[in-house]
């Protein structure tokens, strides 16, 4: 029998929000051939509630042991922890320690998004960054001061114009992504962040590397990337979205021997 391309080289766990709508069908867009990816929802938030600091803080503490345990039924190789702003909005310390207890309870090697987003940028060599969401914009000051703690500076910015809920982050177009990403770039910014794995960035990718000619990176794309490096997979089998799936970043960053943070 020939083996299917969807199995066979590794499994990945993603702790997905109960809510999320998009996470999943970038994971489907990125999967590397020859990798199957398995999916456990967290709830733990209000979903009629603005996804506030307060709403992130609580779900990142609620959401852990049940989802873990069952994607640990799976045997996953590596889980993804798939909220970006529940991490950012408690600062990178926490994000280390929450990341480490998701590797004690799965028994497997872990990336959070938010650590995700960081070892992308480092791997990218950049250091000054426009950055964008679907956040409130309170989160959004937490997200770059997460990302400053970290090592890189927000040089441009652009907020969402209302608070979009739950579902209204899930909700933008990938054209409305990529009005975001041309709104929040200046020519200072060295890459483009685009934050939130819900919004539909991954499909905005192409067209904004091309018009802003700098990196584009998000969340989905960027805890792709981790996986990759981290489980030694070769660069040809991993869908080319953006240059931080390049091949030869890809390649660079498995010769130098760097994880998720």
């Amino acid at each position: 029998m020939t083996e299917r391309a969807s199995r066979g080289r590794a499994r990945i766990g993603v702790v997905v929000p109960v809510s999320n709508t998009n996470l999943e069908p970038d994971m489907g867009l990125l999967r590397p051939d020859g990798v199957s990816v398995h999916f456990a929802r967290a709830g733990g938030y209000d979903l009629d509630a603005v996804p506030d600091s307060d709403q992130m803080r609580q779900f990142a503490v609620n959401s852990l042991d049940r989802v873990v345990s069952d994607l640990s039924a799976v045997r996953p190789d590596l889980v993804l922890y798939g909220c970006t702003s529940a991490t950012l909005a408690h600062g990178p310390a926490f994000d280390r320690e929450f990341c480490a207890s998701i590797k004690q309870r799965a028994g497997v090697d872990a990336a959070t998004a938010a650590g995700a987003l960081v070892n992308a940028l480092t791997c990218l060599g950049v250091r000054k960054i426009a950055f964008s969401s679907p956040y409130v914009a309170a989160l959004n000051g937490e997200a770059i001061g997460f990302l400053a703690q970290s090592g890189f500076e927000t040089v441009s910015r652009k907020d969402v114009e209302a608070d979009l809920g739950n579902y209204g982050q899930g909700a933008l177009s990938p054209e409305e992504v990529y009005a975001l990403g041309m709104a929040a770039d200046s020519a200072e910014a060295d890459a483009l962040v685009l934050s939130c794995t819900e919004m539909r960035a991954v499909e905005a990718i192409e067209a904004l590397e091309r018009d802003l000619a700098k990196p584009v990176v998000t969340s989905n794309q960027a805890m792709m990337f981790s996986a990759a490096v981290m489980l030694g997979l070769e660069p040809a089998t991993v869908p080319s979205f953006g240059r931080l799936l390049s091949n030869e970043v890809l390649a660079g960053a498995q010769a130098a021997g760097l994880a998720a943070a």
